[in-house]
C-alpha cells in the first residue's frame, strides 16, 4: 500500500489517493512550484524561500496570469503558456533561454516574463533542455531559441545562438505536435505522425538520420564492472568530458531537423529524451530506445546502435525520461483479466532511487506501489520521479535534496509517497525538471 492514509468522518481508512475530482483548494487556478530554486527555476523570491533557495512543499509562483494552461520545466528554467497563446518564462538564463532577448540580471531570472518575440504566434505548448526553449505554435510551427554548441536549434549549420525565438525552418511545412530535448540533441514528431532529429547523434540517440552511427566518448567500455554491469566512473567521465570539449568541432552533429528514417511508414505518437538517451512510442504501443545504455535506460537486452524496441510485455500509452532513467504509463497485455489496468513502469538509472521500485534495473517492470490507482501522466527529473492521478493526486518518489519531492525534507523516498500538501487541490498536470516541480491546479 502507498504510504499517507487519512482517517475519515466515519472513522474509516482510505488511500488518500480517493480525493474526489474537482475538489479544489486555495491555489486554485495557479502553477506551483517546488524543489531546488537555485538557478530561479521555480520562479519564488528569496523571502518566501531564504538564502538556500528551495522550496519544500508547493508554493505558488507570483507573477504569472490567472488563465495558465499548460507548463513545461527545462533543467534549470521554467515555461508557462496561458489561454492567450502567450508564453512565459523563468529560471537560469546564461544561454538566452528565457527569451528575453540579451541574457537577463541574474536577480530577475526568478521573475515570470514574457517571452520576447512571439508576438504573431499562437503559442500551443512548450519545451525545453538546459540551453535551450521552444514552442509550438498553433499552425504546428516550431519556435526555438537559446545557445547551443551541439545543433540543439536546429537552424541551420554552425547556427549555436539564436537570442529571441526563431522558426525552424527545416520543418515548415510539417504540423509539430511535440518536441523533446536532451542534453544534447533533440526529436521532434508532427500531426501525421513522423519523426524528426537533430543535434548531436552518437550512440544512436536520433536512429536513424543518414549518417554513420557513432559511440560518444561519454559511454566508455572501460566503465565495466566484472560482472558486466555499467558503472558510474566520476574520474573517467570528467576527464572524457574535458577531452570531448576540446575537440567540439569534430562532434557528430546534425544542424536541422532530418527525418528518421527508421520509421519509414510507423505513426509515432509520443516521444521523451533523456539526457543522452530516446524513447519513440509508435501508434501500436510498439515502444522503442535508443542512445546510451550505461544506467540500463534503454530497456533492452539488444545492444546495438539505433532504435530498437524495449523488452517489455506492456502496451504502452505515453513514455517520459529523467536524466538517466526511463518511466511509461501502460497496460498489461499478458493478463486478459487486468488487461485495462493502466501501470507505471519503470527502468534504467536507480541510484537514489528514482524507479520507485525493487528488481533489475535494466528490465521495465511496473512500480506496485501505485497499484490500484489511475495515473494519466508521469515525468522524470534528473533522480526523482512525479506521477499524476485521474482526480487530481500527485505521487513523488527518489532523491529528496532541496525538497524535489514536495514532502518538507530532504529525504530520499524509495516508493511512492502521495504529496498531501495537494491534497485539496485539483492538479491538471505536474512535470519535473533536473531538480525542480511544476503543477498546474485547475480552477
Amino acid at each position: 500500500m502507498i504510504r499517507g492514509i487519512r482517517i475519515l468522518a466515519r472513522g474509516q481508512s482510505r488511500a488518500v489517493s480517493i480525493v474526489p475530482y474537482g475538489r479544489r483548494c486555495i491555489c486554485s487556478g495557479a502553477v506551483m512550484s517546488f524543489g531546488d530554486g537555485s538557478h530561479g527555476a521555480i520562479g519564488l523570491p528569496t523571502s518566501i524561500t531564504g538564502i538556500g533557495g528551495a522550496a519544500y512543499e508547493p508554493i505558488t509562483v507570483p507573477g504569472l496570469p490567472p488563465d495558465v494552461t499548460s507548463v513545461a520545466a527545462g533543467h534549470y528554467h521554467s515555461l508557462a503558456v496561458d489561454s492567450q497563446g502567450h508564453l512565459w518564462a523563468w529560471g537560469r538564463d546564461h544561454e538566452a533561454q528565457l527569451g528575453r532577448g540579451f541574457a537577463s540580471p541574474r536577480d530577475s531570472w526568478n521573475v515570470p516574463k514574457r517571452v520576447i518575440g512571439l508576438d504573431l504566434v499562437n503559442v500551443r505548448s512548450a519545451s525545453a533542455s538546459g540551453v535551450v526553449s521552444a514552442a509550438i505554435g498553433d499552425d504546428g510551427s516550431l519556435w526555438i531559441w537559446g545557445k547551443s554548441k551541439r545543433g540543439q536549434l536546429g537552424l541551420g549549420k554552425d547556427v549555436m545562438e539564436a537570442v529571441r525565438p526563431s522558426r525552424v525552418q527545416a520543418l515548415e511545412g510539417e504540423k509539430i505536435v511535440k518536441v523533446s530535448f536532451g542534453w544534447g540533441h533533440a526529436l521532434a514528431c508532427s500531426e501525421d505522425g513522423k519523426l524528426f532529429g537533430w543535434g548531436y547523434y552518437a550512440d544512436g540517440r536520433l536512429g536513424n538520420v543518414g549518417r554513420t552511427l557513432k559511440m560518444s566518448p561519454l559511454d566508455s567500455s572501460s566503465c565495466t564492472s566484472t560482472n558486466g554491469q555499467k558503472l558510474q566512473k566520476i574520474e573517467l567521465a570528467e576527464r572524457l568530458v574535458l577531452e570531448s570539449m576540446k575537440d567540439e568541432k569534430n562532434m557528430p552533429i546534425i544542424w536541422e531537423p532530418h527525418f528518421v528514417e527508421d520509421l519509414t511508414g510507423v505513426e509515432v505518437v509520443d516521444i521523451a529524451c533523456g539526457l543522452d538517451h530516446s524513447l519513440v512510442l509508435c501508434r501500436d504501443g510498439t515502444l522503442l530506445s535508443c542512445g546510451s545504455n550505461i544506467y540500463g535506460q534503454l530497456g533492452r537486452a539488444r545492444q546495438d546502435l539505433g532504435l530498437l524496441p524495449v523488452d517489455t510485455s506492456f502496451h504502452v500509452k505515453s513514455v517520459a525520461a529523467g536524466l538517466g532513467h526511463s518511466l511509461a504509463l501502460c497496460q498489461d497485455t499478458s493478463n486478459r483479466e487486468i488487461r485495462d489496468v493502466v501501470s507505471v513502469i519503470s527502468w534504467g538509472w536507480n541510484q537514489t532511487p528514482q524507479l520507485g521500485r525493487e528488481g533489475p534495473n535494466s528490465i521495465p517492470l511496473a512500480i506496485e506501489e501505485l497499484a490500484g490507482e489511475i495515473p494519466v501522466s508521469v515525468s522524470g527529473g534528473r533522480a526523482h520521479s512525479i506521477v499524476l492521478g485521474s482526480r487530481g493526486e500527485v505521487w513523488v518518489w527518489g532523491c529528496g535534496k532541496d525538497g524535489r519531492l514536495g514532502l518538507g525534507s530532504s529525504s530520499d523516498e524509495s516508493e511512492p509517497i502521495f504529496l498531501d500538501s495537494l491534497e485539496n487541490c485539483n492538479v491538471v498536470q505536474a512535470v519535473s525538471g533536473f531538480d525542480h516541480n511544476l503543477v498546474l491546479v485547475a480552477d
